[in-house]
């Protein structure tokens, strides 16, 4: 009797072998839970390229070559990254309706579902600025004077001074920034499009980004007052004055000559 009361288990090991099992079932979750997970994003991002490649044979192969090493018709894609292509296909810059100078903004036809497939395509075929995110365009923490002062320097020569856009050389033109979403601002920055050089990171910052973002978005807002009058362009009051000068100028000219004609004809 001795023997068998020495090999009656204790009441708590029960519980103990209970806590055993748990810790182990909890330990083979977190060894294969974040496995399972990243073979999930793998999947679905190999299922976005795939969608992608169909998507670019039918609507881009034709220009930039099958495998997006590029045309007589199109630039080579290799290397240009999902920003590029949010940018250009989600403002509906491409697909291109005819070649050009410059080609312009138009209506979208693919979906940003669509779009993200097509991205997750040409980002497979070389390493490229990525899309930005919520974090990188929000115009929280931003400088807004610091912004004037980036985009005064590098983009108003062509933007004009608040994004109103302007003429350039050759049928070539710098779009009008007002109303572009703050996501296809950054993206334009980071890959510079058509004629406009790009701004990555090493150049300017993305905190400077974010500046010359909530500048935009400041100067060309409802609550945004222009003292000077109309803003033709939004040079404000020194193009008022300008105009002022020159058909006021040439005003006086003209009644300078009727004046002396008159006189000319009263004295005969």
């Amino acid at each position: 009797m001795k023997k068998l009361s020495a090999r009656r288990r204790h009441p708590l090991a029960a519980v103990v072998v209970l806590l055993l099992a748990l810790a182990a079932t909890g330990g083979l979750y977190a060894a294969f839970a974040p496995a399972s997970q990243a073979q999930a994003d793998e999947t679905a991002q190999s299922l976005a390229i795939d969608e992608g490649k169909k998507l670019y044979a039918v609507g881009c192969a034709s220009c930039h070559g099958t495998g997006g090493q590029g045309s007589s018709d199109g630039p080579s894609l290799v290397g240009v990254g999902a920003a590029a292509v949010d940018f250009q296909v989600g403002t509906g810059r491409m697909p291109a309706q005819q070649p050009g100078a410059q080609i312009p903004k138009k209506k979208v036809i693919y979906t940003q579902a669509e779009i993200d497939q097509l991205a997750a395509y040409i980002a497979s075929l070389g390493a490229g600025p990525s899309v930005p995110t919520k974090n990188q365009v929000s115009p929280e923490g931003a400088d807004i004077a610091k912004g004037g002062e980036l985009f005064r320097t590098n983009c108003a020569q062509c933007h004009n001074f608040t994004g109103k856009g302007g003429a350039l050389s050759e049928g070539k033109f710098a779009p009008d920034l007002e109303g572009v979403s703050p996501k296809h601002i950054y993206e334009a920055m980071q890959t510079g499009p058509q004629n406009m050089p790009s701004f990555p990171d090493t150049i300017m910052s993305e905190q400077n980004k974010k500046d010359v973002i909530a500048y935009l978005d400041a100067v060309n807002g409802g609550d945004t007052v222009e003292p000077g009058g109309l803003s033709l362009g939004g040079l404000g009051p020194v193009s008022e004055g300008l105009f002022a000068w020159i058909f006021g100028l040439g005003a006086l000219i003209a009644v300078a000559v009727w004046v002396a004609a008159r006189t000319a004809k009263a004295k005969k």
